[in-house]
């Protein structure tokens, strides 16, 4: 009676070396293509003017993106990552310091990124924080042009009082909005993807569908998700491909604070600030 050995048929398959299966998702390599290309065109912005009111900013024509976020979630440092300049937008030393709608041009007048005043500030009087609130949201809601907001959250703060009422004013009008989680150096990987799952589910039970991901200015962490995501909304095509490479960014630290340089805001303020009151 012929006895089995005792091994599968299959045995020189089940012994053989196994291979690692990858679960990383693969990314389209034309969606790379253009992620890349349009962090390039980015680093074109240029300061076009600031305004203290809706009535005095830029044309209301072309496409617009505007940065919104409380004063201390990081805005200025992302502004200045996106566009690889380091000062495009200053910080200052006191959030909430200077209120004004800042436009920069991306290589024509009529693609533009918005610096919005940042809001939760507190250490200004009560009139004032009424004129500021007033005339963004006058923008928010008359101006034409805008196609989006990128709203910033410290992810170590998300979902602050003013962040919802934003979220669900702009929900409320069919505004599109991308969420930054900012500053997501400063927790560990395993935090970090926990804070995002946390806030998704929270914006999930409050029906809101707006898109989020992880930021960091620091250590370049987003760039490309954050330019394909403003390159779409601002009618950014691929006309001419180039590389671009992440690794000639200098590092950009969220604590770094520059002393306000107001020049370029001085004229306009001094010949409007009576038409604020």
């Amino acid at each position: 009676m012929h006895r089995s050995s005792g091994k599968s048929k299959n045995s020189k398959t089940a012994n053989a070396p196994r291979q690692k299966i990858s679960y990383e998702k693969k990314v389209d390599s034309a969606i790379s293509e253009y992620a890349s290309t349009a962090l390039n065109w980015l680093r074109k912005a240029e300061f076009l003017m600031s305004a203290p009111k809706l009535d005095l900013c830029v044309e209301d024509t072309g496409y617009e993106v505007a940065f919104a976020g409380r004063s201390n979630a990081g805005k200025s440092s992302a502004i200045n990552a996106i566009t690889n300049q380091k000062q495009l937008a200053r910080a200052s030393k006191k959030p909430g310091r200077t209120q004004m709608i800042n436009f920069f041009s991306l290589g024509n007048p009529d693609q533009r990124l918005v610096d919005l005043p940042g809001y939760g500030y507190a250490a200004v009087p009560e009139a004032m924080k009424i004129v500021w609130q007033k005339e963004l949201e006058n923008y928010l809601i008359h101006r034409k042009s805008l196609q989006g907001l990128i709203l910033l959250m410290d992810i170590r703060h998300p979902l602050q009082h003013f962040d919802v009422m934003m979220l669900e004013w702009a929900y409320s009008r069919q505004l599109f909005v991308h969420v930054l989680l900012t500053k997501s150096d400063k927790l560990n990987r395993g935090p970090a993807n926990k804070a995002l799952l946390e806030v998704k589910q929270e914006l999930k039970k409050m029906k809101l569908n707006f898109s989020i991901q992880l930021f960091s200015s620091l250590n370049k962490e987003g760039l490309e998700e954050l330019a394909s995501i403003m390159g779409g909304r601002l009618n950014f095509t691929l006309d001419n491909p180039t590389g671009f490479d992440l690794d000639s960014i200098p590092e950009f630290s969220d604590d770094e604070i520059e002393e306000t340089d107001l020049s370029k805001f001085d004229e306009n303020l001094v010949n409007n600030v009576d038409q604020i009151k």
